[in-house]
């Protein structure tokens, strides 16, 4: 007998792939525009895989809670696929995220619990952890290790990326907060284009696979602080730091320029494409991800940086 599914889930995933020309470098960037996701960002895909894996294997039992740590998308998506599912949902959340997404985690329902993130996620993990073994109906989603958050990636995401971009993909660019996107997609890609370059896009104020300490910066959902367990299933070939000035002056050209509603990580990574593109040959075809809607940015440095300063920053940012 079929699993009877929530409507909504059929919503995620299969999203577009955009081309997006930037004629003053004769460069053209293919976006997965995962911010049509339905709660916003690309995280609804593993919260619906490992949600509904857990159902499906008892994990999760009607009086389960669901306990999360994340910078907001990851318990965003989780809180509307466990109302969907019909779960209770506690997401930990630094205090440093923006209020707009515990808006949206409360909208959906949801408990939330917000801790200081001076020692990044790590705190929150191990918050997650301490609640788990206090209470037995507590269920750990645990994005930043579940093997399940890059094998959803890998068997989707790079699949659809392979069907509509055939032929031939020089180069795969992501931000990495759990490392899914990046184990997964790149370790898809390369089953079908061998040569092809995984490079991670990192916060320059927090470039820690370049080893350096991690710092401030507003380009929320990446580099919190930790390098993720998943990181460690896919070879990188490159790490390219970009500053949330450029990211947020770039994400401020998507929506001027190519009338992109989304948020600061997107620019950051179109950035990194940018200049992954500048160094492959005339031509390449390199991938990026638009990750999250700009909605959740409003009280943050995206929507208060002078209109006038957005053209000369982008071209700026683009240069490196």
């Amino acid at each position: 007998m079929s699993e009877s599914l929530p409507p909504l889930l059929s919503l995620i995933g299969d999203t577009p792939l955009l081309p997006l020309h930037f004629p003053e470098r004769a460069v053209t960037i293919h976006a997965k525009a995962e911010y049509l996701n339905p709660s916003g960002s690309i995280k609804d895909r593993l919260a619906a895989y490992i949600l509904l894996d857990a159902r499906r294997s008892g994990l999760l039992r009607p009086d389960s809670i669901i306990v999360e740590c994340t910078s907001g998308n990851t318990g965003i998506a989780l809180a509307m696929v466990g109302a969907a599912l019909g779960y209770r949902v506690r997401v930990l959340m630094t205090e440093s995220a923006s209020v707009e997404r515990r808006y949206l985690v409360k909208h959906f329902g949801a408990e939330i619990v917000l801790f200081r993130a001076d020692s990044g996620y790590k705190t929150g993990i191990d918050m997650a952890e301490r609640m788990a073994a206090e209470d037995s109906r507590v269920f750990l989603p645990r994005q930043f290790a579940n093997p399940l958050n890059a094998q959803d990636h890998r068997e989707h995401t790079a699949r659809e990326i392979i069907r509509q971009l055939p032929g031939r993909i020089d180069a795969v660019v992501s931000g990495y907060g759990t490392g899914g996107t990046l184990n997964g997609v790149g370790n898809g890609l390369r089953e079908v284009y061998p040569d092809i370059r995984v490079v991670a896009m990192e916060p320059a104020e927090a470039a820690m696979l370049q080893g350096e300490a991690p710092c401030c910066h507003a380009i929320e959902g990446v580099s919190g602080g930790y390098l993720p367990p998943l990181l460690d299933g896919v070879v990188i070939d490159r790490a390219e730091k970009v500053s949330s000035t450029d990211a947020i002056a770039m994400t401020q050209r998507l929506a001027c320029d190519f009338g992109l509603l989304v948020g600061i990580s997107a620019g950051a990574n179109v950035v990194a494409a940018l200049r992954t593109a500048d160094s492959l040959p005339a031509g390449a075809r390199v991938v990026t991800f638009l990750c999250d809607r700009a909605e959740r940015y409003y009280s943050t440095r995206l929507f208060h940086t002078p209109p006038a300063a957005v053209a000369v920053a982008a071209t700026a940012a683009c240069a490196g």
